[in-house]
């Protein structure tokens, strides 16, 4: 059978501590990403077979996250905290198993968005921009 169901998944945001412990970020929606990418580099020249472009794989980008959450201020002003510091910190998303696994990754939060609408619950949802590479943890 393929495909396994995302219910169940959370979110993680890093103490910074050593060892580091990992709080559950509540309320979880919806969690995209990481949103890989990897640049292009043309290197077509006139020696290039039948007049077709060449291109090789430059710089890859750990890319961006998103998250939203029915929104409490108690448990979710801690990222507008995050939102507010431009240093990047720790956070992981956890699969449910199965197939489990963490994905690990450091970011820091680029977009904050807040929705209060009359017939539906408060939410918020946050971009985080990755630096470096995610890290895939493979379920033990």
């Amino acid at each position: 059978m393929a495909g396994y169901s995302g219910f169940g998944t959370r979110f993680g945001r890093g103490d910074g501590g050593t060892p580091e412990t990992f709080d559950l970020i509540g309320e979880a929606t919806d969690i995209s990403g990481p949103e890989q990418e990897r640049d292009t580099i043309e290197v077509t020249s006139h020696q290039s077979p039948d007049g077709f472009r060449e291109w090789v794989g430059g710089l890859s980008d750990g890319g961006e996250v998103s998250f939203e959450v029915r929104y409490d201020p108690a448990l979710h002003n801690v990222l507008q905290d995050d939102f507010a510091d431009p240093q990047p910190r720790n956070y992981r998303i956890v699969l449910p198993d199965p197939p489990g696994g963490i994905w690990n990754f450091r970011a820091f939060i680029t977009a904050m968005g807040m929705a209060f609408p009359m017939e539906d619950a408060m939410s918020c949802s946050f971009t985080f921009k990755v630096t470096g590479k995610p890290e895939f943890e493979e379920a033990s």
